[in-house]
């Protein structure tokens, strides 16, 4: 009878350290996402700096400045989504084995994309 007990007790421990596992797998994700979120709001900056790239003789000037900020706009919206969600899974999971990256960090890299991203519209516009 006592070796039902154990067998149970180790099945017990087994499946706590799946749940723990998946969650490590799941904070590992969150960073991903937030990796692959931001990626896709630089690629946003990107098209930004093709447009006035090709449209740089475009008349009137003005027009071709505004699409690229409008690119621009949605990096940064992009940027504090990801930030936000990011923010909300990493909020509900617990580390076991995998040390979360600090929720501050997302913030300060969002900080700084949104910043350097205002920097490349100041420069569009400037030229």
């Amino acid at each position: 009878m006592s070796d039902k007990k154990d067998n149970g007790e180790n099945r017990t421990d087994w499946a706590e350290t799946r749940t723990d596992w998946a969650e490590d797998r799941t904070i590992m994700a969150n960073e991903r996402t937030f990796n692959s979120w931001m990626g896709l709001g630089l690629g946003s900056v990107g098209v930004a700096i093709a447009l006035k790239a090709v449209f740089g003789d475009f008349e009137p000037t003005w027009a071709a400045k505004l699409v690229a900020s409008l690119f621009l706009a949605i990096a940064i919206i992009i940027y504090w989504i990801a930030r936000r969600q990011s923010q909300k899974t990493q909020k509900r999971l617990n580390g076991c084995d995998a040390e979360p990256l600090p929720s501050a960090h997302f913030t300060y890299l969002v900080i700084i994309t949104t910043t350097a991203t205002i920097a490349v519209g100041a420069v569009l516009w400037g030229l």
